[in-house]
Parts: C-alpha cells; sequence; structure tokens
C-alpha cells in the first residue's frame, strides 16, 4: 500500500489515480478521497499540529470504502496489460466475482505492472498503422469537434503548461523510431507533426496546440521519450463540461 502523505502535502483525486478501472468512474472517489484529506487536515489544525504529515488521513483511506472498492478491482488492468482484453478481461471478472464471495482475497495475490506505460510504448515499425474511416459526424467525430463539445479554453496571453525538456526529440528521436505517437494518443489534437513539403514529407515541424488541452495528461504518461512535461495552467483555464 503506497502511502498517500508527505510533507506539505497528500495524495487526493482523480490525478492520484483513485479510479475503478472496469467502471470507468473516479469522481466519487476523488471528493471522497479530498474529503478523507480536509478531515485529517482540520483535525491537526485543530490540535496545534499544522506542520505534521496527515498520518491520519492514511488511517481513514484504509477504513473507508473508497479503499474497499479499489481493493477488489486492482487486478483488473494488469490482467489486461498481461493477458490481452479477451482473456485478461474475462480473467479480471472473475477476480473480482472471487473477491466479492470471499472478502477481497484475490487468487492473483496483487498484480503488478512489470513496467511504465511510456516504457510499453513500441516502435512504429512493429506495428501495421491503423487506418480509421473518415468520421461521418453522426457516429464518429474528429477531433475538434469533440473539443469544441469539451468547451475548453486557456487564456491565449498565459505560458504554455506542455513543455519539452528537448525540444528536438519530438522529430529527433519520437518520429523516425515512434513515428510520433503524441499526434495519435492526444484526444484534442494538441500534438501535431507539421511539414514544410507535405508530399514529400520533407522539413518536419513539432507543433503544440496547447489551448486545445483537456487535462488528461496522457502526454506526461505515455511519451516514450518522457520527454513532455504537463505542468499546472493558469487556474479557470481547461475543459468545461457544462451539462455534466
Amino acid at each position: 500500500m503506497p502511502r498517500l502523505y508527505f510533507p506539505g502535502g497528500a495524495l487526493i483525486g482523480c490525478s492520484a489515480g483513485f479510479v475503478n478501472v472496469p467502471r470507468i468512474k473516479g469522481s466519487h472517489n476523488a471528493m471522497k478521497t479530498g474529503m478523507l484529506a480536509a478531515d485529517a487536515a482540520f483535525d491537526a489544525l485543530a490540535a496545534g499540529r499544522g506542520g505534521d504529515e496527515l498520518v491520519e488521513y492514511q488511517a481513514a483511506y484504509e477504513d473507508s470504502w473508497v479503499y474497499r472498492e479499489l481493493k477488489r478491482v486492482r487486478n483488473a488492468k494488469p490482467l489486461l496489460s498481461k493477458f490481452g482484453t479477451t482473456l485478461g478481461g474475462a480473467l479480471g471478472l472473475f477476480d473480482m466475482w472471487f473477491q466479492t464471495l470471499f472478502g477481497g482475497v484475490s487468487l492473483f495475490g496483487t498484480m503488478k505492472h512489470g513496467k511504465t506505460d511510456a516504457a510499453s510504448t513500441e516502435p512504429a515499425d512493429k506495428h501495421r498503422p491503423i487506418v480509421y474511416p473518415k468520421p461521418d459526424g453522426k457516429l464518429s467525430f474528429d477531433k475538434l469537434s469533440s473539443v469544441f463539445v469539451s468547451n475548453t479554453n486557456h487564456a491565449e496571453d498565459q505560458p504554455a503548461h506542455l513543455k519539452l525538456l528537448d525540444p528536438s526529440v519530438p522529430i529527433r528521436v519520437n518520429l523516425p523510431r515512434y513515428g510520433e505517437p503524441a499526434r495519435l494518443y492526444c484526444p484534442a489534437g494538441v500534438y501535431e507533426v507539421v511539414y514544410g513539403d507535405e508530399a514529400a514529407k520533407a522539413d518536419p515541424r513539432f507543433v503544440i496546440n496547447a489551448q486545445n488541452c483537456v487535462h488528461c495528461k496522457t502526454c506526461d504518461i505515455k511519451d516514450p521519450s518522457q520527454n513532455i512535461v504537463w505542468t499546472t495552467p493558469e487556474g479557470g483555464g481547461g475543459p468545461n463540461y457544462p451539462n455534466m
């Protein structure tokens, strides 16, 4: 069980990974962990321990329904990664059913990922490109139309919150080796490879459209060179789903 507190802070909410992967739901866990941490902080301040670490938050989490819910699904993603969608999904379903009957005991124990998502990215020459049909505007839609629906917005004069440790890596390393996956995995079309000569695929440039970012942080996690750093943008920016 990882430690959820550290000097000056705590791991809380969606960004800390409190997501129920099989249900694709996490907002309830995000809010509850925030409440647990707030209660722990209030109690610490009331007791005059304002500078202490939130040890109580850890204990409260492990005694909460969030911990019990996430413990039951802890092997869902590792099983998918190890055995594939069909077999891994079936084993994950059996594992969750078994744990429900036997109080959280799993036949698989607690599985771990062998390597990070970034390290799992394979060279482009090991795979065939997927040719997707053109969006029909009824059942399938282009990325920018979906970004528009998300109502995302960032002040145009703010510093870009998506940073490159080495600006040369996308074209020098990622493009020839991986086909620059950022242009594919980003759901908002933030990253593009633009060619000076499109027909000959010559003079490529890596373009970052930070205004489109919907704050999923996929780039920070998945970039095979770990060259993209997602930083917190100015307050008030980002997606705003008015109908949720």
